[in-house]
């Protein structure tokens, strides 16, 4: 049996209550805390049969390792998720829209990326296990629950993976501040990959090597770049626009 993990906040003790209430084993609650969100919060908790614990904001932080649990924890077991990368692209209906992370080691920016990602329709985000971050709870709580529904695959070769859905006729697409194309210039419309690295360091020269085309965000004020995060929505959100949405 898998080890119970703690999930915190509002949104992604909310999300795990409302698409999977079974696997929510029990809530622990600021009684403190009496506003209206709170209220809406445990009536959902409520109809979904959710044991609830009442718990002060020191133990809530210990619970959930960090002070901005909002007064909500919950321990949850593990959700099968789909067991491989290959087993999720052949159940596919539709041309695969994927995010790639390359050196993506802050939690904050995973959190943000997995949430853009749920948003924007992806099928799932995938990151090398030597140069990213894993799903903890801040990284749940970031994502606003984008961690419970969006496959997160970490494989030991990134570029070989890349190769491999080459393979499957899928364009692998890269972002850099020097390429020649902009992303509104390519055709997102088909089997997509988009390969975004680390703010600054961007990607890693073999990753840069894999990809099919680079493409570059217009930036035009005097920022040089994005967020990983946001710059993984405007991607993903042109592809999606491409697709009709």
């Amino acid at each position: 049996m898998s080890t119970p993990k703690v999930l915190f906040g509002f949104h992604a003790v909310g999300v795990r209550l409302k698409t999977a209430p079974a696997s929510v084993l029990e809530i622990y609650a600021d009684p403190t805390r009496r506003d209206a969100r709170m209220k809406q919060f445990l009536a959902r908790a409520a109809e979904a049969g959710a044991r609830v614990i009442e718990a002060d904001g020191a133990r809530l932080a210990k619970l959930a390792g960090s002070h901005g649990h909002q007064g909500v924890a919950a321990r949850v077991s593990e959700l099968v998720q789909v067991r491989s990368l290959d087993d999720l692209l052949d159940g596919l209906k539709e041309p695969p829209l994927l995010l790639v992370l390359d050196g993506v080691t802050d939690p904050h920016n995973l959190g943000a990326c997995l949430r853009v990602a749920d948003g924007a329709g992806a099928h799932a985000v995938i990151a090398p296990k030597d140069h990213a971050a894993g799903i903890n709870a801040t990284v749940a709580k970031v994502a606003s629950g984008a961690a419970e529904t969006m496959p997160y695959f970490m494989v030991t070769n990134l570029a070989r993976t890349l190769g491999e859905l080459k393979e499957r006729n899928i364009w692998v697409t890269g972002t850099s501040d020097d390429a020649d194309k902009t992303v509104y210039g390519v055709d997102l419309a088909v089997a997509t990959a988009l390969v975004l690295g680390a703010e600054g360091q961007g990607m890693r020269q073999l990753t840069r090597k894999t990809c099919d085309q680079l493409v570059r965000i217009p930036m035009m004020g005097a920022v040089e770049s994005l967020n990983v995060s946001v710059a993984s929505g405007v991607c993903l959100y042109e592809a999606r626009r491409q697709r009709g949405f």
